[in-house]
């Protein structure tokens, strides 16, 4: 099979930026144009590769932020050591290109035709495909019971605040949870410590109701929160997880 007709998610595409959003100090949202986007389920990713001057490549994955049929939406925080990240949540420009293949992944993924409550746990970033199953979910009108129990730094540091307040107020199906682990402003009445089995049990559905469970973050809080849930005795078919290390992205 030649590169053209490869399928599509896997032919190297020119994204070019049409928007940049800063939505925190160190994470951007880019509102890319595709022209040759065939479509994507919220949870799945991208490949992102760039090629410098001198022929020299780089190559990360990210979550697609966007729902499906939307503008399609990256979210990239910016790490010191990522020659990527440090790009495209830096010096990327709206107007310029780069390149990109997808969409990829078929087992991270929500769709509004999945029967039961919804339980999305995300840490720092890792909120990032989670928010793609909630703006699918606001998109189709669905009401399942929801929960999104979203672990930040400090209050700076949540991704999509305002959006994800809207959300939950115009939605009573809909309950957001955050717990900040470093710093809370005065005032905070929400949880201050990493996500642990207690915090998981008070927030989420029992397991007799068999939620469809999405975990998204770092290694260590996904394997922690992942281990919890089974141990609250939720079907281990029923949880999903995606993790990234410190420097993954």
């Amino acid at each position: 099979m030649t590169a053209t007709e490869a399928p599509a998610r896997l032919r190297w595409m020119t994204a070019t930026a049409r928007e940049i959003i800063d939505e925190t100090p160190r994470v951007r949202s880019l509102v890319l144009d595709v022209p040759d986007w065939p479509g994507h389920k919220a949870g799945q990713h991208v490949d992102v590769r760039l090629t410098a001057d001198d022929g020299y490549q780089a190559q990360r994955s990210y979550s697609i932020a966007s729902a499906p049929g939307a503008p399609l939406m990256l979210t990239i925080e910016r790490l010191e050591s990522g020659e990527v990240s440090s790009y495209l949540a830096g010096d990327l420009r709206a107007g310029d290109r780069f390149e990109l293949r997808g969409p990829i992944g078929g087992y991270f993924v929500w769709t509004p035709a999945l029967e039961g409550p919804l339980f999305l746990v995300a840490g720092g970033s890792g909120v990032v495909p989670l928010m793609a199953m909630l703006r699918a979910r606001a998109a189709a009108g669905v009401k399942t019971p929801t929960v999104l129990l979203y672990s930040s730094r400090t209050g700076a540091d949540i991704i999509y605040r305002a959006e994800l307040d809207s959300l939950a107020d115009g939605d009573a199906s809909l309950n957001v949870v955050h717990t900040l682990t470093r710093a809370q402003p005065s005032g905070w009445s929400g949880y201050s410590r990493r996500i642990d089995r207690a915090m998981l049990e008070e927030t989420g559905f029992s397991p007799a109701l068999r939620p469809r469970i999405f975990v998204c973050g770092p290694t260590a809080m996904v394997e922690t929160a992942a281990s919890a849930l089974r141990a609250l005795g939720h079907a281990a078919n029923l949880i999903k997880t995606e993790r990234f290390g410190p420097s993954g992205r």
